[in-house]
């Protein structure tokens, strides 16, 4: 909305603020939206658009002029090639005054106020891991606008102990007092045992007076975008929202996937002819590798994807985990890795209905059998169809450990749990900013 109305502006102070020759400016509205559009792709792919920024700093600057500098590459390259679009030269430079400007300012003044203004008072109940982990990054992260006051824990014994900063300020018989005296308007209940006796009356009456109460598994979702699994109790996965598949948005999944997998296939022949070649030019062996995965509702399927790594790279040592830095794999390989074009040919899996465009990835059986005995709930992922990309992918890096594969797997449950198109579209899109910008996973 502000670049769209900078541009506005910018038309309006060029036409001398006259409402008629504004309004009867040719193809205004598209013209102007054809520049948001671009600036706005810009702004989103240079991570102007997550938390992490919403705080003011010198990083935001160069970042807004980093994207702003790209927009208007675009923006030319797209006038040289058709001068029917163009907004006009002076235009062009009111905005590119005027914009980054506006942007800088707008940015200051909101982090300024969700950092200092309107801050949000939290008490956290329980002070173990689950409790400890939310207080670290709500203190770490004041532009999320949350102000830790303290913890209150069950043995009175832990009060005045230091958690983060602050530490134990109660136990469950001070809840009252700690809310009402301290201004508290949000409460995290994170527990990590609640066998005991749970403070039902003294949040009841905190709910009843305003104060938000909320479970601290739902918070860490909420907050990190992944599910603790660790802390999960059936009764939250039963009960709570989510984890509900729909006939027809799976419906019209399975119909965006084919559509895609089509036209991909379509488009991108030129360029699997291509790779086929050098794979075949650069190192002995197929062009194409093929593995057994582990798909939706635990069946066994054959994945394709272009060969990257030596013949018989396992030979040896049997199945491994891939690591980021592989010596077995090729020079070509480490190419085509580096882009996912070594996953391409997965789009032939999601025409036989094998695969997905996003989902979890899939693994290897021998993989899959001591992960089940190890992490608790990861049955849970071959609910889903597996994808060529997913949630994980762009959120973690390379998870070749026990402790990688938990940690994905938080984020699998999380996308099984919220799985929708429009979560599927943010999903490509990241991916795209992956690739570009060679962050997150495979």
């Amino acid at each position: 909305m502000l670049i769209f109305t900078c541009l506005f502006l910018a038309i309006s102070v060029r036409l001398a603020f006259d409402l008629k020759s504004v309004l009867n400016y040719q193809l205004l509205v598209p013209k102007i939206l054809l520049v948001t559009a671009i600036c706005q792709l810009c702004l989103y792919y240079n991570d102007l658009y997550g938390d992490g920024l919403i705080q003011f700093c010198r990083e935001t600057v160069v970042k807004i002029l980093q994207a702003l500098g790209v927009a208007s590459l675009v923006v030319f390259a797209i006038y040289y090639l058709y001068p029917s679009l163009q907004l006009g030269r002076t235009t062009f430079v009111i905005t590119l005054v005027l914009l980054p400007s506006l942007l800088v300012m707008l940015r200051f003044c909101y982090g300024q106020c969700l950092s200092r203004v309107f801050r949000t008072r939290v008490l956290i109940i329980g002070s173990d891991a689950l409790g400890k982990s939310l207080g670290q990054q709500l203190v770490s992260r004041p532009e999320l606008g949350y102000e830790v006051v303290g913890f209150i824990d069950k043995d009175p014994a832990k009060i005045g102990m230091r958690v983060v900063n602050p530490g134990v300020v109660g136990d469950y018989d001070h809840i009252t007092d700690v809310i009402s005296t301290r201004d508290i308007k949000h409460v995290i209940v994170a527990l990590d045992d609640r066998r005991g006796r749970l403070p039902l009356e003294a949040l009841l009456v905190g709910k009843l007076k305003g104060i938000k109460i909320e479970d601290g598994v739902g918070f860490y979702e909420r907050l990190n975008g992944k599910i603790a699994v660790e802390q999960l109790r059936p009764s939250w996965l039963i009960f709570g929202e989510g984890f509900r598949k729909n006939w027809l948005s799976g419906r019209l999944k399975r119909f965006v996937d084919l559509s895609c997998a089509i036209l991909g296939l379509l488009l991108s022949s030129p360029l699997l002819l291509l790779l086929s070649v050098l794979i075949r030019l650069t190192s002995p062996g197929p062009v194409f590798y093929r593995q057994e995965r582990i798909g939706e509702g635990g069946r066994v399927f054959t994945l394709v994807k272009f060969r990257s790594m030596q013949v018989d790279a396992e030979k040896t040592t049997g199945p491994v985990w891939a690591q980021d830095q592989d010596p077995r794999v090729t020079r070509i390989g480490r190419i085509m890795r580096k882009l996912r074009l070594d996953e391409l040919p997965q789009m032939v899996n999601v025409l036989k209905g094998e695969m997905s465009f996003v989902g979890p990835r899939p693994e290897r059986p021998s993989f899959v059998e001591e992960l089940k005995k190890q992490i608790p709930y990861y049955d849970l992922r071959f609910s889903v169809k597996p994808g060529i990309t997913g949630w994980a992918q762009i959120r973690y890096h390379y998870g070749g450990t026990l402790e990688g594969a938990l940690e994905k797997l938080q984020y699998e449950l999380y996308y099984i749990k919220h799985m929708s198109l429009s979560l599927d579209l943010l999903i490509l899109l990241e991916t795209v900013k992956v690739v570009l910008f060679q962050k997150g996973a495979r």
